[in-house]
């Protein structure tokens, strides 16, 4: 039965909250998980589903690839569908190959587990990729797959029957005086209180987050119907423009290059920030995105522009059975504006405030959650 008093409160039911809510209770915390809608509805269930390690700088690999372990023990835990399917990133031009190259050489050293291969290789991994033009690809083996809206459902699930996690939902806690929170017409107390709210940044501590180097980032992604006769995507697919999105590329002595010549030939990709990957869900759906558009108050009105240029992109490198889009949606998640991987602030004693992991929630939250919480056990 829900008690009055936790060991743990945690607020935000998003990957980030969970993921906290996780860790507590696994080391037997009394844990409550407050989230303010009928479930998770924001950034947690918008996204590609995809736990990204290859994405990650050197000094967030270690985290990431501890993160995917959870992923996969949650999988077999909570029963939800998960695949380590790995990843591919596609060379079709001569400084995508260079980077890709240089990065192979420099991987293996820092913990990535990659391996170039060949065009004729790539039928290897999927069935889905464009032949014509392609020099090569970059095969990561850690990238795992799974449905954001099937798994966070299932998580939850665990947690409250498995774990003895209380899981309040439609309760928005709008005021802290540690260790008491509050909604408006309840009140708990709790030893130490997490927050984990997301792109909210105006309910709890409104005036410190202000202070931070946080933005909110809107990002446009669309999905298909499922695939007929169970056609299976295989790995991860990124196409050349994800080199210059993502961090662990950055050390690369030719990522300049291949930067400028994007800038010059597809200036309006930049304009939006757009990449183009592709996943699939557990029913075969093909999701694809993304843009990203910062500003505080996001536009809540899509550009089907954007929406274009993200397909036709994805038709330089990608086939599939059926690509007719089914559903077309944004998300909006905040982001570290001064290359942080996260934001960890201590408003009052036993208090902490957990945001700012941007698009690479779903690949570190959970080992960024085991360390907040082991370090206060």
């Amino acid at each position: 039965m829900p008690t009055s008093h936790y060991d743990l409160a945690v607020i935000g039911g998003g990957i980030v909250g969970t993921a906290h809510a996780y860790h507590a209770a696994q080391v037997g915390q009394k844990v409550a998980l407050f989230e303010r809608n009928d479930r998770p509805v924001g950034a947690t269930i918008r996204n590609f589903g995809m736990v990204w390690p290859i994405g990650q700088a050197p000094d967030r690999l270690e985290r990431a690839l501890r993160s995917r372990q959870h992923w996969l023990d949650l999988a077999e835990k909570s029963k939800f569908w998960a695949t380590a399917a790995g990843s591919l990133h596609l060379a079709y031009q001569a400084d995508e190959m260079e980077v890709l190259t240089e990065f192979a050489e420099l991987a293996g050293a820092q913990g990535y587990q990659v391996a170039l291969t060949s065009s004729q290789k790539v039928v290897d991994y999927t069935p889905a990729v464009k032949k014509e033009g392609l020099l090569g690809a970059l095969y990561s083996h850690t990238e795992v797959n799974v449905d954001p809206r099937q798994a966070i459902t299932q998580i939850h699930a665990f947690l409250g029957e498995q774990l003895g996690v209380d899981l309040y939902y439609r309760h928005t806690i709008r005021e802290i005086n540690y260790p008491r929170l509050h909604t408006a017409e309840q009140s708990w107390t709790a030893d130490r209180i997490i927050i984990a709210g997301g792109d909210d940044l105006s309910t709890l501590y409104p005036e410190l987050l202000a202070q931070a180097p946080l933005q909110r980032c809107k990002l446009q992604m669309m999905r298909t119907a499922p695939q007929p006769n169970n056609w299976q995507l295989g790995a991860n697919l990124a196409g050349g423009l994800t080199l210059q999105h993502y961090a662990a590329f950055a050390q690369c002595e030719h990522l300049p290059a291949l930067k400028a010549r994007i800038a010059r030939e597809l200036p309006t990709y930049n304009q939006h920030g757009i990449h183009v990957m592709v996943s699939q869900t557990a029913l075969g759906e093909l999701t694809i995105g993304d843009s990203h558009e910062y500003d505080y108050t996001p536009s809540p009105f899509d550009k089907q522009a954007i929406n274009q240029l993200i397909l036709d992109y994805l038709h330089r490198f990608a086939k599939a059975p059926d690509l007719e889009i089914a559903e077309y949606w944004h998300g909006v998640y905040a982001k570290m504006m001064n290359g942080a991987t996260e934001l960890i602030l201590h408003p009052e004693p036993g208090v902490t405030i957990v945001t700012g992991l941007g698009g690479a929630g779903m690949t570190l939250s959970f080992g960024l959650a085991e360390e907040i919480i082991n370090e206060n056990i």
